[in-house]
């Protein structure tokens, strides 16, 4: 039986620390480049795995070496930002036809960059603390998993309605500047670390 208390307070507790972390970025990126259901599909088949694992293995996720997981991610984000700036100049009406942008590419993109970029987050690790503290997978998933899907999924349509407003343009080279930001960063903490 799922507790509506427990669920609820692992939702907040997950939508609250996820919301400023680079899942938001992420999904807003994607959002403004892709059909929205495709990247969204991607992202929270994702996240559902990374509540699966850390409910399921609880603690023993905090035991993965960060540098690694530190290393990947930037590489990523560097590759994404590569991506961006490296890509043709296309009109907006070319970017929204969904002839030109498949349901697996699309949504594989969206999975692989959230599978690599959360391994081992604040918010994974948050859910293995709550599933071992409450002793109640179920309501620690499905809060879990909700509070991660609502992020992606405003930071989705908060990319949509920024694409109305700015030239797409513009867009790419900020989202560029942002993922090779990130990408830095992401590589120092793996050295760092």
């Amino acid at each position: 039986m799922i507790s509506i208390t427990v669920t609820a307070l692992v939702f907040g507790v997950i939508f609250l620390a996820e919301l400023p972390d680079k899942t938001a970025l992420a999904g807003l990126v994607l959002g403004t480049r892709y059909r929205a259901s495709y990247v969204f599909a991607g992202i929270a088949a994702a996240f559902l795995l990374h509540v699966v694992l850390a409910v399921a293995a609880g603690s023993v996720l905090t035991l993965l070496p960060q540098q690694i997981v530190h290393a990947l991610t930037g590489v990523l984000f560097l590759g994404g930002a590569a991506v961006l700036l490296t890509k043709k100049g296309e009109d907006d009406e070319e970017v929204r036809k969904p002839e030109n942008q498949t349901f697996w590419k699309v949504a594989s993109a969206g999975f692989m960059l959230i599978l690599v970029a959360e391994f081992g987050d604040l918010t994974q690790i948050m859910t293995a603390n709550l599933a071992a503290r409450y002793d109640d997978p179920l309501s620690v998933g499905l809060g879990a998993v909700l509070g991660l899907w609502v992020v992606a999924g405003l930071g989705i349509v908060g990319g949509k309605a920024l694409m109305k407003r700015v030239p797409l343009a513009l867009l790419t080279k900020i989202a560029a500047l942002l993922m090779t930001v990130l990408g830095v960063w992401s590589l120092w903490e793996a050295v760092a670390g």
